[in-house]
Order: structure tokens, then C-alpha cells, then sequence
């Protein structure tokens, strides 16, 4: 989990501070210097924890926090600001041409994710009512261009190769040409990294940036390289000019140091986020949002947009026709668990909702989410119709047969009807108003 490491460490410092009625300068001091610690283990840039800690002490000895009647809150209040403002302020959009057709130049070291981050983006880019055209200029990594066209067929775009051309920016001038006769308006530029800047792939770089004119060039960076990710940052930003980055494997990185330095250090906003292998696992940077994670305050935001964009309207609507009518099945309850599943399991919205306890979350597996959901269908597709529409007459002779048709043992049937019967009578609360569920139950290990 992003920030598990900083979030446990900093959760643990306002913790001791709300303990406390009154705050005096000498707490404060103790507290930031336990935030300078965590900051610094989790590999933020030095002078970047300098200037936090020292403008969150600052702030946190103001008459307005000291005497306020709450000062812990407070307290916490100027950290989640400072982090906020650290990490960019405000959330940066990807922005397009005016002209209607956009070219974003695609850069990075090798091994930062480049290629897969493209089809990512396109992705994005579809959803979001646009039309992108891919294009090959890494002609030097054995199979680069083989996966980008994989890459580009598991998100349905197409994708500009010249096979046996070695020079990136002939390529990049044709792919031009070709997308905008064939009514494309985006271009996205994959090209070659290196192990390291050098000054052979920057004037590469350069004579693709001069034949493309791009609207955005956009770096790709390893979360979990840390400062490595920031020095590289620096490195494209002066040789190159860049206008974001794009942070992949933070879902894998347990400090956060690059994130937390990396706008401070260059003045590049991160635009986006990689949070996983699927295609969809590109996320847009909030930083009030990841701030309020890594302090604990959740992402309402983020849940409500995902439930969003996986739920759909009218399925909802019928879904609380049937609780209120008792209607509810078997095959409803394996639909709604497919639709959190598809929301990123339920260790990651938990990770989301405000004041839900760390441990519950870290003790969730994503991976044995989804391998828990291929076992719940495997039982259901195993019953009859009736025993679906109605699992009370799940007797023991039938739940053997459902064991031996599904590879489940009768143990994960029972937690199976168990988890039905839980969600059933949480979902009539919400659906007849009956108030808040007392428990996550349902959402526990199957």
C-alpha cells in the first residue's frame, strides 16, 4: 500500500498529541521532530522535510492553533495542508491542444513502465471521449514495438510502426500524418530509455520534441526507485522541459518519498498515478486526497467516482427494488460482490473510507480478493435455480453435492450463505432507511 510505512508513523505521532489537552511548544517540538524521522525514512528529498517541518512548526505555534480549544485537531489540520501544498496543491488535468489534435511525448529511463503507461493513457484518453493512435519510436529494445502493439490491442488502439526504420523522429513525423488523416486527435509518442541520462538519448529526444511540436511531454517515473525517481526528474526537466509526471508502481512503493519530493524539487506537477497492471490502473493525482490517506482521513472522493464508474444506474435501482420486495438472490449478491471486485477489491476501498481501522485493510489480500470471487462462482454456478433464489433449502445432502460440483469444500459454502444472509440484512437497512450498518462482515476474509 502507498504511504503504508509515513501513514503508520505520522497516525502514531497525532495520536500521543490528541492525547494531550493542552499542547506546549515543547510537545510540538518532539512531534515534528518524530515527523522529520518518518519524512526522512520514507525517503523524502532532505530539503524538502527542512522546509515542512520547519513552516508546520511554524504555523502549528500560532495563537490561532495554541489557544484553540482543540489544538491537537489543529495540528493536524496544518500537516494535512503542508502536505497538500507539498505534493502540488491543487490536482494537475492533462491538457489538450486547442487545435483539436494533441501529441503527448512519452519519456522515461528504461524499466520505469513507459510502454505499459501508454496504453494506460490511450485508455484514459478513450473514456474520456477522445481517439488515440499510439505510435512506435523505441526502435532499440528488443521486442519494444511487439509490446506496444499487445499493448495496444488489450486497450483497442492503434498503434504507428515503420519496422527496419532507425531513427525516432522520421517515425514520429509519419505517425503524425497518419493519425491526423485517419481522424484521430490524439498521438501518443512512445520512446527509448536508458539506464541513465545520457546526452544521446536527450538529442533523440530534442529532434522528436522539434518534429512533433507536442502539447505535453510527460515523464515517466519508478515510485519505488525513490530519490532516484526525483534526480531523474531533474535530469529531463533541464535537458528536456517537461510538463508532468507520471508516477507508475506507487501502489508497490511503501514510502512515498518520490511523490512527497518530486513537485517541490522540479515544479512538475505528478498528473498521474499507477496503481496496477490492469489498464485501468491509471489513476489522475489528487494531492488533498492522497494527503488525507496518508494521514487517515480517507478518500471519499476517489470511492464515490469508482462507485461511479463501475455501478451502473439502473442495475442499482433494480437491485433495491428487490430488497425491498425480499427478492433478493444468490446470483444478486455474486453480481454486487463482482461490482466491488471490479472497483479494485475490497482492501482498496477500505483503504479509502474515513476512520477504518489500518489493520482491517493491511489484512486484505487484492490478489486473494479476486481468487475468493472465481470461488464464490464456481459455488453459485454449482446450484440449482431454486437453491439459488432461495439457499434455505440448502440442506446438508445438497451442500455436499454443491461442494463436489464446485471444488469447494462444505466449510467456504457455509461462509458463503453466512455472507449472503449478512449482506441481505444490511442492504434492507440502507434500502428501508433503517440507519447505518453496525459491520463490515460481509466484506471479510471467505
Amino acid at each position: 500500500m502507498a504511504f503504508e510505512s509515513l501513514s503508520d508513523k505520522l497516525q502514531g505521532v497525532f495520536k500521543k498529541l490528541k492525547g494531550k489537552a493542552v499542547l506546549t511548544e515543547a510537545d510540538i517540538n518532539e512531534a515534528m521532530r518524530e515527523v522529520k524521522l518518518a519524512l526522512l525514512e520514507a525517503d523524502v528529498n532532505f530539503k524538502v522535510v527542512k522546509g515542512f517541518v520547519d513552516s508546520v512548526k511554524e504555523k502549528s505555534l500560532g495563537s490561532d492553533v495554541m489557544k484553540s480549544l482543540t489544538p491537537a485537531q489543529q495540528v493536524i489540520k496544518v500537516v494535512n495542508e503542508e502536505l497538500t501544498a507539498l505534493m502540488g496543491g491543487a490536482n494537475s488535468k492533462l491538457t489538450y491542444s486547442p487545435r483539436g489534435f494533441s501529441v503527448y511525448l512519452m519519456v522515461g529511463l528504461q524499466g520505469t513502465g513507459k510502454t505499459t503507461t501508454c496504453g494506460k493513457l490511450a485508455a484514459h484518453l478513450k473514456k474520456n471521449g477522445k481517439k488515440p493512435m499510439l505510435c512506435a519510436c523505441d526502435v532499440y529494445r528488443p521486442a519494444a514495438i511487439d509490446q506496444l502493439e499487445v499493448v495496444g490491442k488489450s486497450v483497442g488502439a492503434p498503434v504507428f510502426t515503420m519496422r527496419g526504420c532507425m531513427q525516432p523522429e522520421a517515425i514520429a513525423k509519419e505517425a503524425l500524418k497518419e493519425a491526423e488523416l485517419k481522424g484521430y486527435d490524439v498521438l501518443i509518442v512512445d520512446t527509448a530509455g536508458r539506464l541513465q541520462i545520457d546526452d544521446e538519448l536527450m538529442e533523440e529526444l530534442v529532434r522528436v520534441k522539434k518534429e512533433v511540436k507536442p502539447h505535453e511531454i510527460l515523464l515517466v517515473v519508478d515510485a519505488m526507485t525513490g530519490q532516484d525517481a526525483v534526480n531523474a526528474a531533474i535530469g529531463f526537466n533541464d535537458r528536456l522541459g517537461i510538463d508532468g509526471i507520471i508516477m507508475t508502481k506507487l501502489d508497490g512503493d511503501t514510502r512515498g518519498g518520490a511523490a512527497l519530493s518530486v513537485k517541490k524539487v522540479t515544479g512538475k506537477p505528478i498528473k498521474f498515478i499507477g496503481v496496477g497492471e490492469k489498464a485501468d490502473a491509471l489513476e489522475q493525482f489528487h494531492p488533498e486526497r492522497m494527503a488525507g490517506r496518508i494521514l487517515g482521513m480517507g478518500d471519499m472522493m476517489s470511492l464515490i467516482e469508482k462507485a461511479q464508474e463501475s455501478y451502473d444506474d439502473e442495475k442499482a435501482a433494480e437491485i433495491e427494488k428487490k430488497f425491498r420486495r425480499n427478492e433478493f438472490t444468490l446470483d444478486d449478491f455474486l453480481e454486487q460482490m463482482g461490482q466491488i471486485k471490479n472497483m479494485g477489491g475490497i482492501g482498496k476501498l477500505l483503504d479509502m473510507i474515513p476512520g477504518v481501522n489500518k489493520n482491517a485493510a493491511k489484512g486484505v489480500d487484492l490478489d486473494e480478493s479476486e481468487k475468493e470471487f472465481v470461488q464464490m462462482e464456481a459455488i453459485i454456478l454449482s446450484m440449482t435455480r431454486e437453491e439459488r433464489k432461495n439457499p434455505q433449502i440448502l440442506n446438508a445432502s445438497r451442500r455436499k453435492r454443491i461442494s463436489a460440483g464446485s471444488g469447494q469444500p462444505v466449510s467456504r459454502i457455509n461462509t458463503l450463505v453466512k455472507r449472503y444472509d449478512e449482506a441481505r440484512k444490511m442492504m434492507k437497512q440502507f434500502a428501508g432507511g433503517g440507519g447505518k450498518s453496525r459491520g463490515n462482515r460481509m466484506f471479510r476474509g471467505f
